[in-house]
């Protein structure tokens, strides 16, 4: 079938210098110009989206003005084949609410999310194809679906690509897919009051456009040029109809170390500029101040068992590997140390540093090490040593010797686990943190933030019984500016997390958590423990856990199970009316194909009675940097969940050793938390299995 498509000069011009672009006598596989930021943030030109991808674990930070709007957007390079976009929007036009009490002159705020996926590869002859959805996960302000080509030809990058809805409303073309379906001829205008719901009944629906342009690298390297030609007709933006000249946009970027600034000109009647920071998550470093492993080459062990220097040893396992010893048991040909390691994340460079102290103390009868990694007292994983492999390698004394090939991974034997007997297994323990509550796009302000200090502490019985509690100090924060406390509107829900704004706002000093906790190893692959007490800021009760985790699987399964009490926000030791059981079973899952990725499942039921799945996806880069996101789908409708129409959040997590000179454990978590409300809500356990076990199968750490 033969399709008539209306056409312009522009693109037709666009559509031949692209099909020149495959003439074998101007293609060049060389990318000269590296991609940059567009105004809404993502890859792109100025208005329009392109088919580039940036190195895997490239992160942009943007802030761009555009006169009606100011866009601050981050946006992830999640694989090499995906990219994702967070955006805010600040609309100068509007305000956030006609309600003068409720906002005050605070200008009107819109979340964002946008996603695009490379389906072609750049070769030869053919360009970058990519597919991508702008806005789909907000109120569709912006609104868009694409599909879009990139070619580069030695310092010119060109972009050729068609859109549909925001991008489309140029009518350029006739929609493909009203020939499969009437639906498709139309789209509906506007945008979704509760926001939140992936519209997928609207995916590339409605009037189309042609879009595209080209990027320039200049002989003066800093300085990169845009020409694009945009597909928008700007009749139905949030901030009113804009008046528009000319459906081209010209653009320049100047680069200085991380930072992009851009400066361009919209419409024919437009000047917009922006800003972005941008680095690699893979490759972020911090250096270090820190001795290189035990040299090997001038060993000189002692003749026997008898002879070692036990006080050396001990230690130097401690200053020079970070592993802090509680019970060694030192034979004839064996030898097996109980600890825990307290500064090296990654395992290889641990294992390696340890071994190296001790194969220079221990003579040479002495063939297995064993390297028992505990947490709480419990034996989690036992990693056993070829000592004269280990020694050999460690030496050099092959060329293709690869240490971590001197050891193994392995759930600690019965006989390992009967013999460790630690001096003590009882003893106070405490620590000090600090936390970081923040929220964009409140009527108050744009940004609201409380931070401050966590103290816990608590007394271990023995390796099975543990209190434990928490004391969180308010130290900065500007939540003065509420002007509400709890929202009007109208749930069928319990208030399970509305009244947030109550229990973070009334005291500077809260007590979060005190709890006693019972936990144990059942058998070789499985845990459990039980737990009573204050187990959150506004929940308290009594729950159980069950998880199944073997040494180096890439999946765990666990199980909980709670009775839970409101907290009241205005007295920290009294109770509101509301309880409820709430529990779920979870699936803990590292794919294979995704590397460095982790997938939670959890089915069950959550704290306002709603039954449904929360799944938690985290992605892990070679820095340390976990970036995550979860979501969960319940059988509350999107009406009664109300604005967001469904719980969505994002974290950063990231490890303490990117930011001080000598190795350390331990991370720092960032949640962003769009919109909660009541559904899909889990209790925020105070102690987890799945993190209680992490040295058993390592993603964290």
């Amino acid at each position: 079938m033969l399709y008539r498509l209306p056409y312009t000069k522009s693109a037709v011009s666009l559509a031949v210098a692209a099909t020149l672009l495959h003439s074998p006598a101007q293609a060049q596989q060389t990318r000269n110009v590296q991609p940059s930021q567009m105004v809404q943030g993502g890859t792109g030109l100025i208005q329009t989206p392109t088919a580039r991808m940036r190195p895997a674990g490239d992160l942009a930070i943007n802030y761009t003005d555009n006169h009606e709007y100011r866009f601050w957007s981050v946006s992830l390079q999640l694989f090499e084949w995906m990219e994702a976009t967070a955006r805010y929007t600040d609309v100068r036009t509007q305000l956030y609410s006609q309600v003068e009490s409720f906002s005050g002159d605070q200008t009107l705020k819109d979340k964002g999310l946008d996603v695009k996926f490379r389906v072609w590869e750049e070769s030869y002859y053919l360009p970058d194809i990519s597919v991508g959805f702008r806005d789909f996960g907000g109120t569709g302000f912006f609104e868009s679906e694409y599909i879009t080509a990139s070619k580069a030809v030695g310092p010119f990058d060109f972009h050729l690509g068609v859109g549909w809805g925001y991008m489309g409303s140029a009518d350029d073309i006739t929609n493909p897919f009203c020939n499969l379906k009437d639906s498709f001829c139309e789209r509906p205008v506007g945008y979704s009051g509760l926001g939140g719901k992936v519209d997928y009944n609207q995916f590339f629906k409605g009037t189309m456009a042609v879009y595209g342009g080209v990027e320039y690298q200049t002989p003066w390297a800093p300085l990169r040029l845009k020409l694009e030609y945009e597909g928008n007709t700007y009749e139905f933006d949030r901030a009113g109809e804009l008046e528009q000249d000319t459906r081209l946009n010209v653009g320049a970027v100047y680069k200085w170390n991380n930072f992009d600034f851009s400066l361009n000109y919209q419409r024919g009647n437009t000047v917009g500029f922006g800003v972005t920071y941008q680095f690699n998550m893979h490759t972020f470093e911090q250096v270090k101040v820190d001795e290189p492993p035990r040299e090997l080459m001038t060993r000189k062990p002692p003749e026997k068992v008898e002879d070692i220097n036990r006080y050396r040893l001990y230690t130097e396992l401690q200053r020079d590997a970070a592993f802090i010893l509680s019970d060694v048991d030192i034979q004839e040909d064996e030898a097996v140390f109980y600890g825990r390691q307290s500064a090296y994340r990654d395992i290889a460079e641990a294992n390696e540093r340890t071994g190296r102290v001790i194969a220079s103390e221990l003579p040479d009868s002495v063939k297995t090490y064993h390297l028992v990694e505990l947490n709480g007292n419990i034996p989690m994983v036992d990693t056993v040593i070829d000592a004269d492999a280990f020694i050999a390698a460690a030496r050099y004394e092959s060329l293709d010797a690869d240490i971590t090939n001197t050891w193994q991974r392995q759930n600690p034997a019965p006989e390992v686990r009967e013999d460790f007997k630690p001096a003590s297994t009882s003893g106070f323990f405490h620590s000090t943190d600090f936390f970081w509550t923040q929220t964009f796009g409140s009527p108050e302000d744009f940004y609201l933030y409380q931070t401050g200090l966590i103290f816990s502490g608590g007394y271990a019985f023995d390796e099975n019984w543990t209190a434990m509690g928490s004391l969180s100090a308010t130290v900065f924060d500007n939540f003065d500016k509420f002007n509400f406390t709890v929202d009007k509107e109208d749930t069928p829900l319990p208030r399970v997390r509305t009244r947030v704004r109550e229990y973070v706002s009334n005291n500077r000093f809260s007590v979060d958590t005190a709890f006693l906790q019972y936990k144990d190893q059942l058998s070789d692959n499985l845990f459990g423990q039980v737990y009573g007490g204050y187990l959150e800021r506004m929940f308290a009760g009594l729950g159980g856990e069950l998880l199944y985790r073997a040494v180096d699987s890439n999946i765990a399964y666990g199980v909980d199970i709670n009775y839970v009490k409101q907290r009241d926000y205005d007295n920290q030791f009294e109770f509101l009316d509301y309880d409820t059981v709430t529990g779920h079973a979870s699936v803990y899952w590292q794919p294979e194909m995704l590397p460095d990725t982790q997938i939670t499942m959890s089915a069950g039921r959550f704290l306002a009675g709603d039954k449904g799945v929360n799944i938690d996806f985290a992605k892990r880069f070679d820095s340390g940097i976990v970036v995550g996101a979860y979501a969960a789908f319940t059988d509350v409708s999107s009406e009664d969940y109300g604005e967001g129409s469904f719980t969505k959040g994002f974290y950063l997590s990231i490890p303490l050793d990117l930011f001080v000179l000598r190795p350390a454990k331990g991370r720092g978590m960032f949640p962003w938390i769009p919109i909660s409300r009541d559904g899909g809500q889990l209790l925020r356990r105070p102690v987890r299995l799945i993190e209680f076990t992490e040295p058993r199968s390592p993603f964290y750490d």
